[in-house]
């Protein structure tokens, strides 16, 4: 029945005018921040029957949704990530962390759609026509070692788009994402590609967003003057 339930709160959440109070200045778009969908939904699962919880561990962070009249379960994992934001201490980082944590849980439980921050840029200037070039080849990386380290900008074979860092410090990983997205958006030969390198890639600009959000603005900078020139 936790399913039939869960589908049922799905719907009726469709029903509900939810706005977005999250403002991202530097791309100048907005999202949903926690407070603009949790109380509608505890309401609603009040109503029909259903009780969310979340938990942490070490390496995963979990929404458990129960039919609280026959106690059948869905359990909705997320891995854990990192963050570093300026001047916090340890125990406020890891708060941002959580709270990242709930808001992405409960939007994957009841499919709260968001459009890519990428997609929310506006054009800024009138597309310009640039000759077509010859399709570049995508760099594939040679063999692993085992007990070798990943190199900085390290491309997936069956996954051309995909960035891989290997860095312990922040100023570091931070400045090879930047590096790695200028290089992978040369490869670029159309807007649809750039929107798929974004979409891939997500995890890492989601973290860079909470831990640096002046490198986040200057990524999404990159990938904006990227899709001018389509």
């Amino acid at each position: 029945m936790v399913h039939k339930k869960l589908m049922a709160a799905r719907v009726r959440l469709l029903h509900t005018k939810l706005q977005k109070t999250g403002l991202n200045k530097f791309a100048g778009y907005k999202y949903f921040e926690l407070g603009d969908f949790l109380p509608e939904i505890q309401i609603i699962f009040h109503d029909i029957g259903l009780c969310g919880v979340v938990s942490y561990d070490a390496n995963y962070a979990t929404l458990a949704i129960t039919d609280t009249d026959d106690g059948t379960v869905i359990v909705i994992a997320s891995p854990m990530a990192g963050a570093e934001l300026k001047g916090a201490h340890p125990i406020q980082n890891l708060g941002a962390v959580e709270t990242y944590q709930r808001r992405y849980l409960w939007m994957t439980a009841l499919e709260i759609v968001e459009h890519d921050a990428i997609d929310s840029s506006a054009k800024t200037e009138e597309p310009k026509v640039i000759p077509k070039e010859e399709p570049k080849a995508i760099p594939k990386a040679e063999p692993k070692k085992k007990g070798d380290k990943l190199p900085p900008q390290w491309v997936e074979p069956n996954e051309p788009w995909t960035i891989v860092i290997d860095a312990e410090d922040h100023d570091q990983w931070n400045q090879l994402l930047i590096d790695a997205t200028k290089l992978k958006l040369t490869y670029a030969e159309s807007e649809d590609q750039v929107r798929e390198m974004y979409k891939v890639n997500r995890q890492h600009y989601d973290h860079v967003k909470a831990a640096s959000p002046e490198v986040h603005a200057e990524i999404m900078d990159m990938f904006k003057e990227a899709k001018g020139k389509f």
